[in-house]
Order: structure tokens, then C-alpha cells, then sequence
């Protein structure tokens, strides 16, 4: 395999996993803050589920476009561990039992997503890419070396020299 073709399928699957990370995350902040999809109501916004219903809702979409990732994923992860630690960990140990294996994957993917960053196929990716190509343009061509140009006396110093310009000084 080309070392082309793997980091075009790194930047696809880790854009792929932002995208649908962010959109399944989202969906719990829309639950939350508007009691939608299978929410019956919403809850209250100033609490810390309306909190964490902004933070999903913001973060998830943000996370979707690829935009402030390392900063919002690194939020989002601590609001993960957070809820886990809070919610979860005290109705006992294992997350299968407690209920908390939710909070600790999302906590677990955004901490990689803030350490790793959107990818190249985000609006950070966009803006990095637009930024190096501004910098290209404005940066200083460096400067032309100065040939030196041969005389009559560098060609009578260097005989292969003359005798491939056909003045041969030996003849």
C-alpha cells in the first residue's frame, strides 16, 4: 500500500469519526435543551442539564464542521468524564452496570479528537491550508546566486574547459 493512499484513508476515517461523533453527540444536547427526539420534555435550561444540553448541542455541531476542534473536543471531554464520574461511577464500578459506558467512550474519543485535531477535511483543516498558502505567497523569494562568468584567463587555467568550447589554448 502507497504511503499516499494511507494518509488519505487516515484523514478520511478520522473525519468520518469527527463527523458522526459530533452528529451523535448533538442529537443528546437537542434531546435535552428542545425535549426532542424521544425527549418528552425539555429540561431546564439553567441547570446543569441545560448545561450540558449547550455544550452538547454547540460542541456537537462545532465538532460536525470540523471548527475549534482540539479546543471544543478537549471541552467535551471533560464534560464526559465529568458526567461519568458524577452520574455514573457512583452506582458502581463497571460502566456496563452503572450505565456509564456512553460518558466514558465520548470522554475517551474527544480527548483523541483534541489531541489529534479535525483532519484535513474540516473548516480548521480549510483555514490551516488557506493560511500556508497566504504565507507561501508572501514570504520572500530567496535570493538568486551570482554566476560568475568565465574569462579568457579562467579558459587558459582549464584546458578540458577550452577544449570543449573549441578553443583549445595547447593547439
Amino acid at each position: 500500500m502507497s504511503g499516499r493512499r494511507i494518509v488519505w484513508t487516515e484523514q478520511v476515517t478520522l473525519n468520518a469519526l469527527r463527523i458522526v461523533a459530533g452528529f451523535l453527540f448533538w442529537q443528546h444536547g437537542v434531546q435535552k435543551l428542545f425535549g426532542a427526539l424521544g425527549r418528552d420534555q425539555p429540561v431546564e435550561f439553567f441547570s446543569l442539564m441545560g448545561l450540558a444540553g449547550v455544550l452538547e448541542t454547540v460542541g456537537g455541531a462545532l465538532l460536525v464542521l470540523g471548527l475549534f476542534t482540539r479546543p471544543v473536543a478537549f471541552v467535551l471531554s471533560g464534560q464526559m468524564a465529568w458526567a461519568y464520574f458524577q452520574v455514573h461511577a457512583p452506582q458502581g464500578f463497571w460502566p456496563i452496570m452503572n450505565g456509564g459506558s456512553p460518558a466514558a467512550l465520548y470522554s475517551f474519543l474527544f480527548l483523541y479528537l483534541a489531541a489529534r485535531g479535525g483532519g484535513a477535511f474540516s473548516l480548521d483543516g480549510l483555514f490551516r491550508s488557506l493560511k500556508g498558502r497566504e504565507a507561501r505567497k508572501a514570504a520572500p523569494a530567496p535570493p538568486a546566486e551570482k554566476v560568475r562568468e568565465l574569462t579568457e584567463e579562467d579558459l587558459a587555467e582549464d584546458p578540458e574547459i577550452a577544449e570543449l568550447l573549441g578553443d583549445d589554448p595547447r593547439s
